[in-house]
């Protein structure tokens, strides 16, 4: 496991245990339970990405998109 990731379960460890009013000798339940839910953050996250990495994919896919051939723009009204 990646530190980074080890250090989110035990933040959230942390948070089980305050919110279940500081008991003793539930570490081992607390670091579970925090290891299954950081692992479905992470599962939830890489199937809908924040917005900053949503704006960066649509981007990807305009900047695709611009790359086929369009008719050249003119100045010139439309005229049926």
């Amino acid at each position: 496991m990646k530190e980074e990731q080890i250090q989110k379960v035990r933040e959230k460890a942390y948070e089980i245990w305050v919110l279940e009013g500081r008991p003793e000798g539930r570490s081992l339940v607390h670091w579970g339970m925090a290891e299954q839910l950081v692992a479905q953050e992470d599962t939830d996250r890489s199937h809908n990405p924040p917005a900053s990495e949503k704006w960066e994919i649509e981007n990807a896919v305009v900047a695709l998109d611009t790359t086929e051939e369009k008719p050249a723009k003119t100045d010139a009204p439309f005229k049926p």
